[in-house]
């Protein structure tokens, strides 16, 4: 009896004219938009403004490839490219594969940094929301590795094995059946996300809680996906230079976790993390709810100071509730 095995594409990417579409770029491009999307949301559900994290991702998301590429290129440019018969041109071939996760988070946070200090919004507020946004973008772009043929894992025969089926670029074929590693990863991932919804939810995490639990889970998959990996690595004590990256970035999460959770339990005040989402109450029509120029429609004037509204409390009392009370509640069950 035949097994089906997963079948690898023909090819990895289609010509429209002389212009290729690349199946690996639209894979990262379709993670980038569903990671902003879903970030989206889940800042506002905690209190800030609905495009805050897109206007930040402008500056995450181009650091975040140009340090995926660093880390490739570091770990690995000195046989892929640099090496006798090698073209060195090809490292910025970004298209053909070679995204580093650790180098792209790590740059992408510097970049969502600056974006955030400009922003005015804390940095560790902003990667809870985006934290599992980042493992649905993981999930989808390990799918462009599986339209490229590569980082598959050892021979199996499993009925869920990748058929593998290609010519190398020195002219060796590779055909056989191998562990589709791209797809535990994805599935792992998917995981992940689920899990840091759940437990943002149910532990009201914050302070950057929620992103570290992102980065162990997605470690402690890493770890033993790599261990499946069959292509050339760098490998020190029985062990690929990645598996000690997750160990490393494991324990560095763990530890982040713990401390930050007795030193600041719960989770940011929904009032204090976008001032942007506050500008925005201020600037709604003035006439809006019945109320006259001058005021808001919870009673409260609006003066002009330097350009900027500011609110002066009304004579008598008002009966309505202030705006902050409800994003507090909100804020209690994000996305």
């Amino acid at each position: 009896m035949d097994i089906a095995y997963i079948p690898s594409p023909s090819r990895g990417v289609l010509y429209l004219g002389p212009i290729p579409l690349r199946a690996y770029a639209f894979c990262i491009i379709l993670g980038v938009v569903v990671a902003v999307w879903l970030g989206s949301k889940r800042w506002v559900a905690r209190g800030g403004a609905k495009h805050t994290v897109g206007d930040i991702a402008v500056w995450a998301v181009p650091f975040g490839l140009v340090g995926g590429r660093l880390y490739h290129v570091i770990t690995d440019g000195g046989r892929l490219y640099f090496a006798e018969g090698k073209n060195p041109w090809d490292a910025l071939k970004i298209w053909e594969g070679g995204l580093g996760i650790w180098g792209a988070v790590a740059l992408g946070a510097v970049g969502a940094w600056i974006g955030a200090r400009r922003r005015g919004v804390p940095l560790p507020a902003y990667a809870d929301a985006i934290a599992p946004g980042i493992a649905l973008a993981q999930a989808l772009g390990r799918w462009g590795n599986y339209f490229n043929q590569e980082l598959y894992g050892r021979s199996t025969t499993l009925p869920w094995g990748l058929e593998i089926d290609k010519t190398l670029a020195n002219g060796e074929v590779v055909k056989g059946v191998y562990h589709p590693t791209f797809l535990y990863e994805s599935l792992w991932c998917v995981g992940v996300a689920l899990l840091v919804i759940w437990a943002d939810r149910r532990f009201t995490l914050g302070h950057g809680r929620a992103f570290a639990l992102y980065v162990a889970a997605y470690t402690v998959g890493r770890f033993w996906i790599e261990w499946l990996r069959i292509d050339d690595a760098h490998v020190y004590f029985g062990l690929r230079l990645n598996d000690w990256v997750s160990i490393a970035v494991f324990a560095g999460a763990v530890a982040y976790f713990v401390i930050v959770g007795r030193m600041r339990p719960g989770r940011e005040d929904p009032a204090s993390i976008d001032p942007a989402a506050h500008l925005a109450e201020d600037a709604e029509p003035a006439d809006k709810g019945g109320k006259g120029a001058g005021e808001k429609a919870d009673g409260k004037a609006v003066d002009k100071a330097d350009g900027k509204p500011v609110l002066r409390e009304p004579a008598g009392p008002v009966d309505a509730e202030p705006a902050a009370g409800t994003a507090g509640k909100d804020a209690k069950n994000p996305i």
